[in-house]
C-alpha cells in the first residue's frame, strides 16, 4: 500500500527534487509563469536561474537546511520563484496565508521560528516585528530589496546589493540547464509547514515532508492532471495545500505553462481569465460553481417558458446540451475537467451538472495528507461521492460507529493512511497524538462511509466536531440540511445550530438581490418563513428547522472562505 507503481520508484520520480531538477532543465526554453496582472512571463530558464540566486543568497547568508522560512503574500512569481527555492535548497517553507488578519501571522510566523521572512510591501507594516525575535531580515517580495533586518551592520542589505556580482562569479559563463542541480534530502526531512485556517479555532502547523509532496505530484503526473505545454490558472491560494499541490507543484514538475491570477477571484474576473488563458485543467472550490449556477443557471431554467420546454421528452436534452456548452465556453472551453474540491459541493448543483453531463469531479483531501486523498476523473465518478481513494498511496477504513443505523454501510469516522499523511503537527506533540495513531492511520475528523472495501469509494456525510446529537439519539449532520436551505430563494449562506434541543437556521440573505427585487424587511421575513416549510418538507422528521434568523452580515470566515462555525454555536 505505500508503494507507487514500479516506474514511479525509478528516478526521477523517486525523489521529489530531482523531478523539478529534471523539468526546469528539459523544459529550459518553454514557459513557466505569467504574472495575470501585469502580463509578465518568466520561462523554466528564468525560474531555474532565480531559484539558482536565491540558492546563493542563503548559502551567504548562512541559512542552513532545516531552517524555517516564511513567505507572506498573494500569488505571484516571486512568490512561486521563493516557495521553489527554499524547498530545492533544503530549507522549510511556511507559506502564510495573505487573508490571515496581522495577529494571526506574527504569531504563525513567530511559533515557527522562521529566520528569514519574504513579505508583500503592504502586508509587513501590519505585522509587529519586535514579538518574532528570531527573524534575522525580511525581505521584499516586490522588489525583493531587505524591509527591515536585526543586523546594526546592514549585512543583508550589503549582501543583495552585491548580488549580483557574486552570481556572475559563481556562474561565469552563463546560467544554463545544465547548472539546475539539487541536492539530495531524505525523503521523510519536512518540507513545508503549513498552517491550517481551521473552522474550529486557532490554526495548527502541519509538518509535510518531501515525500508527503512527493506522493501528491506523482499521483498527479500519473493522473495526468497536468503534462508539458499544458496550461494552468492558479486562482486558488497557493500558501493552501489544494492550490499548492495542482496550480503549481504538479504543473511546474511537468512543464506546464501556469498564469498567476494574483487577484480575489471574483466570478467576473474570473471568467474573464478563463476565456484568456483557456485552462487545461480547473481546480476549483464549490463556491466558485454554486455561485455561477445561481446567478446564471437558475435564473434561465426557471422561467415558465423553459419550464415548459424542460417538461417536454427529448427538447430537455437539447436545452441541457446549449446549457452545457454555454458553460464549457465560460470556463474556457479547453478543460478536460473541472476537479472541485476544499469544501462539500452543493448536492442539488451536483446533481444539475450531472444532468447536463457537465465534465467535473469531486475530490477530497485535507492539508494534513498534502492534501489529496481521495479522486475520480470526471468519467468515472460516482454522483455524491468524494472519488476513490488513491491507488497505491492512501487507504481508508472506517471507525464504526454503531448508533449510525440509518444506512446499509457501516458509517463513522474516516481513518487515512498511506504517503501523502503528514509528520505531524509542528510543536504540539498532544495535538499530534490526538489524530496520528502508532500504526500511521489519521483521524480525518469526518464522518461517513466506503461503498465497500475494495472499491475505495468515498461518501462524506460532515465534520465530526458539527454533529448534533439530539435527545433522541439521532445524529444530524447540520451540513446536509444547510446544502438544501442553501438553494432556496434569496439564500447567501447559512449555518444550522443547535439551541436547546431546536434547530436554529441562521441565514445571510443574498442583498444583491434583495435590492435589486425591491424585497422589503417583511417580505424577505416572509419568504424565509416559507423557506423553512419548504425545507421541512424534504428533510426528516428529527432534521426538521424551528425558525430560521437573518443575520445583517455574512459570517465570519477563515481565509479559505470557510464559515468559523465555533464562533456560532
Amino acid at each position: 500500500m505505500y508503494k507507487f507503481e514500479e516506474q514511479f520508484e525509478q528516478a526521477p520520480y523517486n525523489d521529489l527534487l530531482a523531478i523539478y531538477q529534471h523539468s526546469f532543465a528539459d523544459n529550459f526554453s518553454l514557459p513557466a509563469l505569467t504574472d495575470y496582472i501585469t502580463g509578465k512571463s518568466l520561462n523554466y530558464g528564468d525560474l531555474g536561474r532565480r531559484i539558482a540566486r536565491l540558492h546563493l543568497f542563503y548559502e551567504l547568508a548562512g541559512i542552513k537546511p532545516g531552517d524555517k522560512i516564511a513567505l507572506f503574500g498573494k500569488n505571484n512569481p516571486n512568490w512561486v520563484v521563493t516557495f521553489m527555492a527554499t524547498i530545492t535548497y533544503g530549507a522549510v517553507i511556511v507559506p502564510v496565508l495573505a487573508e490571515f488578519n496581522p495577529t494571526d501571522a506574527t504569531h504563525i510566523i513567530d511559533h515557527s521560528d522562521s529566520v528569514l521572512l519574504f513579505c508583500s510591501d503592504n502586508l509587513f507594516p501590519n505585522l509587529d516585528f519586535e514579538a518574532m525575535p528570531q527573524l534575522r531580515a525580511v525581505i521584499s517580495l516586490d522588489t525583493r530589496t531587505i524591509i527591515r533586518e536585526r543586523s546594526q551592520t546592514n549585512e543583508f542589505n550589503k549582501l543583495v546589493k552585491g548580488l549580483t556580482r557574486y552570481f556572475r562569479k559563481r556562474y561565469p559563463a552563463g546560467f544554463g540547464a545544465s547548472d539546475i542541480k539539487y541536492k539530495h534530502f531524505d525523503g521523510n526531512s519536512t518540507a513545508l509547514i503549513n498552517y491550517t485556517s481551521g473552522t474550529t479555532g486557532f490554526s495548527k502547523g502541519v509538518m509535510l515532508t518531501l515525500n508527503n509532496l512527493r506522493g501528491n505530484v506523482v499521483f498527479g503526473i500519473r493522473s495526468n492532471l497536468h503534462y508539458r505545454g499544458s496550461r494552468a490558472l492558479s486562482f486558488l491560494p497557493l500558501a493552501h495545500a489544494y492550490g499548492c499541490a495542482f496550480d503549481m507543484l504538479t504543473p511546474l514538475a511537468v512543464g506546464s505553462h501556469v498564469t498567476l491570477l494574483g487577484k480575489t477571484p471574483t466570478p467576473m474576473l474570473l471568467l474573464k481569465a478563463m476565456k484568456q488563458v483557456r485552462p487545461s485543467l480547473i481546480i476549483c472550490v464549490p463556491l466558485i460553481l454554486e455561485k455561477i449556477y445561481r446567478k446564471v443557471v437558475v435564473p434561465m431554467i426557471t422561467k415558465k417558458p423553459m419550464r415548459w420546454v424542460l417538461a417536454v421528452p427529448m427538447l430537455d436534452k437539447a436545452v441541457y446540451a446549449i446549457i452545457r456548452n454555454k458553460l464549457v465556453e465560460a470556463f474556457g472551453a479547453s478543460f478536460e475537467e473541472i476537479i472541485v474540491g476544499g469544501a462539500p459541493l452543493n448536492r442539488e448543483v451536483e446533481d444539475f451538472l450531472l444532468q447536463i453531463k457537465f465534465p467535473f469531479t469531486v475530490g477530497y483531501g485535507m492539508t494534513e495528507c498534502g492534501p489529496l486523498i481521495s479522486y475520480s476523473p470526471w468519467r468515472r465518478f460516482k454522483p455524491g461521492s468524494a472519488g476513490r481513494t488513491l491507488s497505491g498511496i492512501m487507504e481508508a477504513k472506517i471507525l464504526v460507529d454503531e448508533t449510525l443505523q440509518d444506512s446499509s454501510h457501516p458509517q463513522g469516522e474516516i481513518m487515512v493512511r498511506g504517503l501523502n499523511v503528514m509528520k505531524g503537527y509542528y510543536k504540539n506533540p498532544d495535538a499530534t497524538e490526538a489524530v496520528l495513531e502508532q500504526d500511521g492511520w489519521l483521524h480525518t475528523g469526518d464522518m461517513g462511509w466506503l461503498e465497500s472495501p475494495n472499491n475505495r469509494t468515498v461518501f462524506i456525510r460532515g465534520r465530526y466536531k458539527t454533529m448534533i446529537l439530539t435527545a433522541n439519539g439521532q445524529n444530524i449532520y447540520p451540513e446536509e440540511i444547510e446544502s438544501k436551505l442553501s438553494n432556496m430563494p434569496y439564500v447567501n449562506e447559512c449555518l444550522v445550530i443547535d439551541r436547546g434541543g431546536h434547530l436554529v437556521a441562521l441565514c445571510h440573505p443574498d442583498t444583491e438581490a434583495v435590492k435589486a427585487d425591491g424585497v422589503t424587511d417583511n417580505d424577505l421575513a416572509d419568504i424565509m418563513e416559507q423557506n423553512r416549510k419548504t425545507l421541512n418538507k424534504i428533510v426528516a422528521p428529527y432534521e426538521q428547522v424551528e425558525s430560521i434568523e437573518i443575520m445583517p452580515e455574512e459570517f465570519e470566515k477563515t481565509p479559505k472562505r470557510s464559515i468559523r462555525r465555533f464562533l456560532y454555536k
